[in-house]
């Protein structure tokens, strides 16, 4: 198990930092080249005003009319993606890792507190798996993959929460974090969390296309 965890926290976690960078690189060129070709003519006329007010009204809690109409799904949705972002970057262990092996620090959360929203992410998870079990109109539009993503980031933030307060064995836990982390971040380039990469162009392109086209706000 400890040859298992040196090739995680070593080559395996250079691996896949590779394949996020370079996969990222590749999709994000894929799909500019694929909008030259569908819509040139719109692409050339992308209006950053109407850009920038629909992102700045979507990454507002309540900002939109889609946000107002569910506010259970917003209050999760926003803890859950403030969370995955927050937590990963800001962990302890996470830091000391980088700081023993590449020399890399910054300040770190308080360990109750990063638990507090591991656990969060976690809950959000269960809830997410709730609705796509429970709620029709999310269940008809999930495919194969969205199980696939949702099972991974839950165990990857389940795992952590397990490690950290030891129940299991203790390297094996931190073990599986580690690959489910880094399976998670190979994952973003491919799969339904590309949103992360292409939200901001995607709602860009349709706000223009409301502001410019229709005189309508998308929000």
């Amino acid at each position: 198990m400890h040859a298992l965890y040196d090739l995680a926290v070593g080559p395996l976690a250079w691996l896949a930092f590779a394949v996020f960078i370079l996969g990222s690189i590749y999709r994000l060129m894929s799909m500019r080249a694929l909008a030259l070709k569908k819509d040139a003519a719109f692409v050339a006329y992308i209006s950053w005003p109407h850009a920038i007010r629909s992102i700045v009204h979507w990454v507002t809690p309540f900002g939109a009319l889609g946000w107002r109409e569910n506010p259970g799904v917003t209050i999760v949705t926003f803890l859950f993606h403030i969370c995955l972002f927050v937590v990963p970057l800001f962990l302890m262990g996470h830091i000391v890792l980088l700081d023993t092996f590449h020399g890399w620090s910054w300040p770190a959360l308080p360990d109750g507190l990063a638990d507090t929203l591991s656990i969060v992410v976690v809950a959000a998870c269960a809830y997410f798996l709730w609705r796509r079990l429970t709620v029709p109109e999310v269940r008809f539009v999930t495919r194969s993959h969205d199980w696939l993503v949702l099972a991974l980031v839950g165990a990857t933030f389940l795992t952590g929460v397990l490690a950290y307060h030891r129940i299991g064995d203790n390297l094996f836990m931190t073990t599986l974090h580690v690959l489910c982390g880094e399976a998670m971040l190979v994952a973003i380039p491919f799969t339904r969390l590309s949103h992360m990469l292409f939200g901001f162009f995607s709602r860009g392109y349709i706000a223009s296309e409301f502001g410019s086209v229709r005189f309508a706000k998308d929000w």
